[in-house]
């Protein structure tokens, strides 16, 4: 199982109370749910990560805020940091501009097009790419913060309950695939 792979790369328990730089927040990392691999705090570890993705700014930024969304709501910290991971440089303009268009619908502004911001990435240094973005979601203004706060709703929600009713799906095929082995060999 998935589950198995990755809790021999997550830490114990014991080394996280340990961790000098983890002991700096107290014991606001010690909850169980932060580090333990379950249904509910992967789950709500991808709702976190996926919110946290369509924050503007760079994956720092979204790292942060996913771990602080894992902290407060108490779901898997390392799950809601990946996540945020589906925001990038190559995803991030058509998210936006799927975002703007929800945004232009929910505060009247339907009937505009998108303005010509122009954003050309391809012909700067990595390193502007950043500036030249902010620069760029600045210039779309409310539609696009509006959409970009009910598109995060949205695929928050629909991450948590796919995560969970995939999960679901997993353990009922795995009861089966036990119950079958038993009756073969009892």
């Amino acid at each position: 199982m998935l589950r198995k792979f990755f809790k021999k790369y997550l830490p114990s328990h014991e080394s996280i109370r340990q961790n000098r730089f983890i002991g700096l927040f107290g014991t606001r990392l010690h909850h169980h749910n932060l580090w333990h691999l379950h249904r509910r705090s992967v789950a709500g570890g991808v709702a976190a990560g996926l919110f946290a993705g369509l924050i503007p700014g760079s994956n720092p930024v979204q790292f942060f805020f996913a771990a602080l969304f894992a902290v407060a709501f108490k779901v898997n910290l390392p799950v809601a940091v990946v996540t945020t991971l589906y925001s990038n440089p190559l995803t991030i303009v058509p998210i936006y501009i799927a975002a703007y268009t929800i945004g232009a619908l929910i505060t009247g502004n339907g009937g505009s097009s998108m303005p010509q911001a122009e954003l050309h990435l391809m012909d700067k240094p990595i390193l502007e790419w950043i500036p030249a973005v902010i620069d760029w979601v600045v210039s779309l203004g409310k539609p696009l913060l509006a959409g970009l706060f009910l598109l995060g709703i949205v695929l928050s929600t629909g991450g948590y309950f796919l995560v969970r009713g995939a999960w679901r799906l997993y353990a009922i095929h795995e009861w089966r695939k036990r119950s079958r082995r038993r009756r073969v060999n009892p």
